[in-house]
């Protein structure tokens, strides 16, 4: 071996060498993002009417909430000014029906949108939902949902946060910015997540592999 080589050889050794000794640390304060489009929520009698006595579910892929899923069936969706076919059911049953849409979708639907946390659909506007089976008119249930995190108590702890809690959310890159606002959800069941839906995931350049952080 000449001179040379020894030369780039030690060049070589040390370059993987420091390699193999610098990780990329992972930000410990960073959360995972699940965008979420439309979709719908549907009580046992309410999806009865609306695919028939006896049938059941067909589940498409879960959801990154433990026990949750995607339905392949869908809904149409009908507002005093128009209709959104293919409004995806999200399973398993619930004991009240939640239609959740995004803001642009009240203009077309020809309804009034209620920023609410799921589950919480006092006051809010009814709608009318078509299956291939029958319809049904819901006096209240549609929801354009309040942007939130998901976590488990201990998560909680380790962000210094508590259930219920309002917080600020901190977005990277060329669009990213504030939101503000953001419901903390904490119980035993929950994977870590914040959750936002499409329209907001789009204004700042948001995915499903974006992290955001909490800020206060």
């Amino acid at each position: 071996m000449d001179k040379y080589e020894a030369i780039m050889k030690l060049l070589l050794e040390a370059i993987e060498s420091n390699i193999s000794s610098t990780e990329v640390k992972k930000d410990i304060y960073e959360i995972p993002v699940g965008v979420s489009n439309r979709h719908v929520h549907l009580s046992q009698s309410d999806f009865n009417s609306l695919f028939g006595e006896g049938y059941q579910m067909t589940k498409l892929k879960d959801l990154s909430q433990p026990g949750q899923y995607a339905c392949k069936e869908t809904v149409t969706i009908c507002g005093p000014k128009g209709a959104i076919e293919k409004v995806r059911i999200l399973g398993p049953i619930r004991s009240k029906t939640q239609v959740e849409v995004l803001t642009g979708d009240s203009f077309k639907l020809g309804v009034v949108p209620h920023v609410k946390m799921s589950g919480d659909l006092y006051g809010t506007p009814g709608i009318t939902l078509v299956g291939p089976k029958g319809s049904i008119q819901l006096k209240e249930g549609l929801i354009v949902a309040q942007r939130h995190i998901h976590m488990t108590p201990k998560d909680a702890e380790h962000f210094g946060v508590n259930d219920r809690q309002i917080v600020s959310i901190q977005v990277n890159g060329v669009r990213g910015g504030i939101y503000n606002n953001v419901v903390i959800r904490s119980n035993d069941t929950s994977v870590l997540e914040c959750h936002i839906d499409i329209e907001e995931a789009n204004a700042m350049n948001i995915n499903n592999v974006s992290k955001i952080k909490i800020i206060k």
